[in-house]
This record gives C-alpha cells, structure tokens and sequence, in this order.
C-alpha cells in the first residue's frame, strides 16, 4: 500500500498530520527514528542471500524427509513436513512478491513446484497479487479481494442449516484449522473447474502444467520413498494449509474504514520464520516489496500507531487461540463494503 495510506491511520491517532509512518519512532511519538529501509534502484539487481539460504533449506529438508520418511517415527516425520509445506507456502509468496533475485521466472523456480498439491502457482501468484490490489481499499471486499474469508450479502440465509453452521464454524480458529483447509481447497477446486469448463484455454494450460509438476512430486514422494499418497495428503499436506491458515486467520477483519482492516500478530521467533515474518501483515502491505528478513525494522516503525488503534495482537498466537479457538473472529454477513 502507498505510504498515505497509513498517514491515514496515523491521523486517526490524533497523530499531526507532519508525522508520517517513516518517523514515527516505536517508543515515543513524534521522536526522530532511522528511516524505513526502502529498495533503491540498484538494490533490486542484488541477490537477497537469506531467501536463498531459506529455499536450500525447504528444497534440502523436502528431499531430506521424504528419503527417511519411512525411517522416522509417524508422529515425527508427518509433523516436520507439514511445518516444512507450511514454510514453502511463505516461500513462494516471497517468490511472488520478486524475491530473492531479479530474475521472475529464476524466483518462480523457486516456488512453483507443487509440493501441497492442491493450487498451481501462477494462480496462486495471480489471485494474491489481486489481494493487493487498491491499496488496500478491496480487502475483505468478497466482489475485490480473492482471499476474503467473507461471503456475499444473504448468502447466509440461502443455505440450510448444516451449511450455515460450517460457514459460522469457519469464523473460529478451531473450524478454520479443523474445516478450513477442506473448505478453501473446495471452493478453490469448483471456481476453477467451472473456468475449465467454460473453455478457458490458458486455464486449462495452467492445470496441465500443474499435473505434470504433481506427477513429480507424487513420483519422488509415492513412487521413490514410499509415502503413502493418503498420508501425504491426509497427514501431511492437510496439516500443512491448517498452519497457513492458523497465521492467516487474524490477519483481516471487515471494517467500514479501510484503513483498519489488518492486523499485526507479533509471534513467537521460530512462527516468525516458519511465516518468514508475514504475521506483521500491516508491514507487509505498506512495504509489500520488502523483503521478509526486513519487515522487524520496518515494523518497528510502524507499531506505536497501530498498537494504539487495538491492530496488534502483542501475545502472538497465543493470544489469537485464546481469544478465538472457539469465538467467532468475524461476521460473514459483513465484509466492509
């Protein structure tokens, strides 16, 4: 998002409209700070080594993994992939972003290979890149925002009761973690089917370059090592878009100002690496072309006026579970429009 968009919020906070989010120190208002870090012209022809280093790491531990799987305890292999899926997710939305080289296709490399096999990753890339669309002004939007959680205006009241209760499910933390993967993957699967159907001939393109990367991974990991295919995706893959869902679940929240539609969980380090630091969404959207082992510094510029607005949940996910495991988090008859 433009800088004014969070002048905006800063305003709100009875914050003089001369202070900007750059000099906003995180302890005291209105104290000089060091500047944002920002990409000068030249940096985006630099390799971005921490990414890099990341990416070794997935594709080293994915390969690592699925070779010993059999070898490891259930209870421990099933578990470390899905955090490990779970990393490649924020991966690739690095990727998407234009990290970590200014290469687009040696970054899409890096993010493309199906290893959840359920979305392909151009349209992936596509439907996120819509979600940052407007400067924020689409968020939550059901009609603008293509990761809205929300649903259309009397949806609600056209469905039976068993439906009613799932959709309402879903605003908690336990129905998104438990219901939510299969719900997303779902609707996800039906909205593309019917662009298939329809003869979307690039669409139709796009899936048959995901099965051939599905038929790789299943080649390595079903045919080579020996995973079961149903604990691949029951116990493994279905996990894995669970703890994507856990960051994303607090992450927006309909509100008639757009302004204050993100928040900020301030998470536990190794959560912080698992999401490469996109829980502190409100930097992510005002900086979206920071790279992830920046965001602290550009946080920390930024927090004083959000934690005053209630945007932050400084005790991390606990907080969240605490808070939401079993309370709705939104109302999905509203979804800020």
């Amino acid at each position: 998002m433009p800088t004014r968009y969070w002048r905006g919020i800063c305003g709100r906070l009875r914050i003089r409209a001369a202070m900007t989010v750059e000099t906003l120190h995180p302890g005291s208002a209105g104290a000089p700070a060091a500047p944002i870090p920002t990409k000068r012209r030249h940096a985006r022809h630099r390799l971005e080594w921490p990414t890099l280093f990341v990416a070794l790491a997935i594709h080293g531990g994915f390969l690592t993994l699925t070779a010993f799987f059999r070898e490891l305890p259930l209870l421990v292999s099933a578990p470390l992939m899905s955090l490990l899926l779970a990393w490649y997710s924020s991966l690739q939305h690095e990727t998407i972003h234009g990290h970590p080289t200014p290469s687009r296709r040696f970054n899409a490399a890096l993010g493309a290979l199906p290893l959840a096999l359920w979305i392909p990753y151009t349209v992936y890339r596509e439907t996120h890149l819509r979600h940052h669309r407007h400067g924020g002004r689409g968020l939550t939007q059901v009609a603008r925002d293509p990761e809205s959680f929300y649903l259309p205006a009397g949806a609600l009241s056209r469905v039976g009761r068993l439906r009613r209760w799932i959709h309402r499910a879903n605003c908690t933390l336990a129905g998104r973690l438990i219901l939510g993967p299969a719900l997303a993957i779902a609707a996800f699967w039906s909205g593309e089917f019917r662009r298939v159907r329809s003869g979307d001939r690039r669409r139709v393109r796009i899936w048959a370059r995901h099965a051939l990367g599905v038929a790789l991974v299943l080649t390595w990991t079903v045919g080579v090592c020996h995973v079961p295919l149903l604990v691949y995706a029951a116990l493994i893959v279905y996990p894995s878009v669970s703890i994507s869902h856990l960051r994303s679940f607090a992450e927006h929240r309909a509100d008639a100002d757009p302004l204050l539609r993100t928040r900020v969980v301030e998470a536990h380090p190794l959560w912080a690496l698992v999401f490469l630091n996109n829980n502190l969404h409100i930097a992510h959207h005002a900086k979206p072309k920071i790279p992830w082992y920046q965001l602290p510094r550009v946080w920390g510029q930024m927090r004083h006026p959000a934690y005053e607005r209630g945007l932050v949940f400084d005790g991390g996910y606990r907080e969240v579970i605490q808070k939401y495991f079993f309370r709705p988090y939104i109302s999905l008859d509203f979804d800020g429009a």
